[in-house]
């Protein structure tokens, strides 16, 4: 029988949608290693993306995030200016219980028989540790420990990031970019949350934060002169910018309603819940939004100076790149009167599309 047209749940259909070049399973039941590596595009470089471990629900529901994300990486490299192409990689199964040496070294060799088109890091579920023991099998893997070479703990150089991201977007909105006497709420005080809030309280900011662990809370708010929050509370208070440093879609209808902020800034993975209609409603009511790819691309940058050997000082110069980045996006959203994250988007694919010209002249 001959068939006309995929499904549209195939993989293949899939791939198209998304515009990727590759996809692999990766699979060792003497492990019980169960992965897929996506490659989005190695235009700008090889592409470079953590791997995130979780127990997902079904095969397609990890594919379906695996190559969401890989595109994301594309961007995030190409906005910022780094020579790298876009992936990522996800094991299915619970990292608490499932993980082992044995399953993340077969897997560090499945990285390896991809000859260096595909770099990874840590990521959600995944470790230094486990990025230790990749290595052991193949040397396309960032984000090690500086005790054997690597560039260690990415969050300071991501959270800079932020900071830079939140100073461009004062620099815009207000005419300078002084934090003295903004107020800024900062949602999530894990590592890059806490570096943050380090960062603002420096330069004489109003500093609110919440977080679901409430001792952590106490002690971060003791440690730097901040205000503790309750979370249902966050998205009503008169504040300048609010900074999601902890899940994403915390952007959506219902908050966008109650938000009384000039900015949204932070670290958080995909803050809006729909790109397209939250965008929007954002350009609409005045809320200026510095899309999270760019302004949290420290982690990436991180990763990018530990394979081009560059020290700390360089990669935190790297990170306040970010800054003339973010205000580029902002300008460019304001000439043509389209959301942030489409200006955002439409910057990095138009690098992506003049250095294809430029390798397609060779």
């Amino acid at each position: 029988m001959i068939v006309s047209k995929f499904d549209e749940h195939s993989v293949f259909s899939q791939l198209d949608a998304f515009g990727h070049q590759k996809v692999v399973y990766c699979s060792d039941p003497s492990t019980g290693l169960k992965a897929i590596i996506a490659i989005h595009d190695t235009t700008l470089g090889p592409a470079l993306g953590g791997t995130r471990m979780q127990p997902y629900k079904s095969e397609n529901e990890a594919l379906q995030d695996v190559l969401r994300l890989s595109r994301s990486m594309t961007y995030k490299s190409a906005i910022t200016g780094l020579n790298l192409g876009g992936g990522k990689a996800v094991i299915i199964g619970d990292s608490r219980l499932h993980k082992s040496e044995a399953l993340m070294r077969r897997f560090g060799r499945f990285i390896e028989n991809l000859n260096g088109s595909f770099i990874t890091a840590e990521d959600v579920g995944t470790n230094p540790r486990d990025m230790e023991y990749i290595r052991m099998e193949t040397k396309h893997v960032t984000g090690i420990p500086e005790s054997i070479g690597g560039s260690g703990d990415p969050s300071p150089v991501t959270a800079k990031g932020v900071f830079m991201g939140i100073k461009a977007c004062l620099k815009e909105h207000f005419g300078n970019d002084s934090l003295a006497g903004k107020s800024i709420a900062v949602q999530g005080i894990g590592q890059v949350g806490e570096n943050l809030v380090g960062l603002l309280r420096n330069e004489n900011a109003k500093v609110y934060i919440s977080d679901i662990d409430e001792d952590r809370l106490r002690q971060v708010a003791q440690k730097y002169g901040a205000t503790a929050v309750a979370n249902n509370n966050l998205f009503d208070l008169d504040i300048d910018v609010y900074s999601p440093c902890a899940l994403g879609a915390t952007v959506n209808t219902e908050t966008i309603n109650r938000l009384k902020c000039s900015i949204i800034a932070g670290s958080a993975n995909n803050q809006l819940a729909d790109e397209v209609v939250h965008g929007c409603m954002l350009l609409e009511k005045g809320i200026m939004y510095a899309p999270d790819y760019l302004i949290n691309a420290g982690g990436l940058i991180n990763c990018y100076s530990e394979i081009a050997g560059f020290n700390k000082k360089k990669t935190l110069q790297m990170a306040e790149n970010i800054y003339d980045a973010t205000r580029r996006v902002l300008q460019k959203s304001k000439l043509e009167n389209i959301p942030t994250n489409e200006a955002a988007n439409k910057i990095a694919e138009k690098r992506i599309e003049d250095i294809r010209k430029i390798k397609a002249s060779y």
